[in-house]
């Protein structure tokens, strides 16, 4: 499943971006696809994800508020829609899949599919 992110770029904190992912050749309607963040010297964090099926997205704590995660299977495409931005966002966004439902915790191990990443830098 080849993934791809676009979206990312630089923001001041308090600011917005979206991030986009798309899969050319393959439908993500049956695929739960999730976001990763790394940031530089720090451990992989799952940010959020939506089963294929829909339903009540997962989001981690950091983020909840803030993040809202959507997906328009006719344009197949998921999106994490980004507001009031932190210095602490700064990271390099994965787009992330597996089939079915997401993982509780989004953890990275349980994730087959990644895209290439986008980074998102928040500073003034």
């Amino acid at each position: 499943l080849p993934l791809v992110e676009s979206g990312g770029g630089l923001v001041q904190p308090g600011g917005s971006l979206r991030l986009s992912c798309s899969a050319s050749g393959f439908t993500l309607d049956y695929y739960a696809i999730g976001w990763i963040r790394q940031a530089p010297g720090k451990e992989r964090e799952g940010v959020s994800c939506i089963s294929g099926s829909g339903g009540t997205p997962n989001y981690a704590d950091s983020v909840k508020g803030r993040f809202t995660i959507s997906r328009d299977n006719a344009k197949n495409t998921v999106y994490l829609e980004m507001k009031s931005l932190k210095v602490d966002d700064t990271a390099v966004y994965y787009c992330v899949g597996r089939w079915g439902a997401c993982s509780p915790y989004v953890s990275p191990d349980d994730y087959s599919y990644w895209g290439q990443g986008t980074q998102v830098t928040v500073s003034s």
